[in-house]
């Protein structure tokens, strides 16, 4: 099969409310263009410098979005350009995302990545750290980022079950967080979760957002 038509029976798959984005992380851009022709206009990214150099190749409306952990030292790099951060994971990297936004006179969304796996390799808030987080709400002084939903990774396993609670358990923190701090904020909307082998257990829970590469573009 084509990307062309795995692109067409993920969106087949996904119910119109879902978005796709397409992890294009160590393929070439010459294979990204293929998803491109597709139709297909956002894509992920997790290191920077990959990031830069196929943005440099490929067509300037492409939405690209940053999926990986970020360093604060890359953020300048990619502000001028970045629809959506999936890995707001601490205040520091939100402070330096709020400097590098107001450089660049714009508002960059950000996710709360949260940390719902089994797994240490994993990163983002605990749960109760993303919690504290929100209560201290120096966040609401950075008018320059946009706190658009949650981001999580489920535990890479065949226990399908364990991959489902951690799903829940992410949907569950996002209600709380909209009731809590973001009633009034149609911003807050986003519930990213579910990949390449877990992305139907994750929209049956209430992911908005799936982040698809595998699926796509093949084994890397």
């Amino acid at each position: 099969m084509t990307i062309q038509s795995h692109i067409e029976t993920l969106r087949e798959a996904i119910p119109s409310g879902v978005t796709l984005v397409a992890v294009s992380k160590f393929h070439p851009a010459l294979v990204v263009r293929e998803a491109y022709d597709a139709g297909q206009r956002i894509f992920g990214e997790s290191r920077v410098q990959e990031l830069l150099t196929k943005k440099e190749r490929l067509p300037g409306d492409i939405q690209w979005h940053f999926i990986g952990s970020l360093q604060r030292n890359k953020v300048r790099q990619i502000a001028p350009f970045i629809s959506l951060i999936h890995s707001l994971d601490s205040e520091r990297l939100l402070l330096e995302i709020e400097k590098q936004a107001e450089i660049n006179t714009r508002v960059i969304s950000c996710l709360l990545q949260i940390h719902i796996a089994e797994e240490e390799t994993k990163s983002g808030f605990s749960p109760d750290e993303c919690r504290l987080f929100l209560e201290e709400g120096r966040w609401k002084a950075c008018p320059h980022v946009r706190i658009a939903g949650v981001m999580g990774m489920g535990t890479f396993t065949d226990d399908k079950d364990q991959v489902r609670k951690e799903f829940r358990q992410l949907k569950s923190l996002f209600d709380e967080f909209k009731t809590g701090y973001f009633a009034d904020d149609s911003s807050f909307r986003e519930i990213s979760m579910g990949m390449t082998s877990d992305y139907p257990i994750a929209i049956e829970e209430g992911s908005t957002m799936v982040r698809i590469g595998t699926l796509i573009f093949g084994d890397r």
